[in-house]
């Protein structure tokens, strides 16, 4: 496995991915999750993405950074439907603590519905804690961080 920084000509995948991966949570929410509105070539953009690559050459799973002054804001954990549980999720979420340790910051944040309890299980098992919740259309997100230092 590798990583490798998704660029403008990735945008499209990156964005299938994501529609893929977050397809799920359609009927669980009744609207589309927030991931699946991004215009994915202004992500690619702005942010920093992240491809896992399998030894293949295909891309199993991404994450979307974005970097603030005094932390990096996890925006989204993607991993392929078919690729589920392997541990990539983790892996994902461990790469970006890595690049946030690289740029000199102690601290990372993420968010998550309250409605997609497994994600919250999983970032919960890796560390991170929760700091409040928000109402966001009709439900709640929960905001969770994690100290590196």
């Amino acid at each position: 496995m590798k990583f490798q920084r998704a660029g403008v000509l990735d945008a499209a995948m990156v964005e299938a991915m994501t529609h893929l991966a977050y397809g799920k949570w359609v009927p669980v929410l009744g609207r589309l999750p927030k991931p699946m509105t991004a215009d994915y070539r202004e992500v690619v953009r702005h942010h920093v993405v992240e491809l896992l690559v399998n030894d293949s050459g295909t891309v199993v799973g991404l994450v979307e950074l974005i970097p603030q002054a005094d932390h990096w804001l996890i925006e989204n954990v993607v991993v392929d439907p078919a690729e589920q549980g392997k541990g990539y999720g983790s892996r994902l979420v461990q790469h970006a603590e890595e690049l946030v340790r690289a740029a000199g910051l102690q601290l990372i944040r993420l968010y998550t519905n309250k409605l997609f309890a497994e994600n919250i299980a999983l970032y919960l098992k890796l560390g991170y804690g929760i700091d409040r919740e928000e109402p966001f259309k009709g439900g709640f997100l929960v905001h969770m961080s994690k100290g590196l230092g």
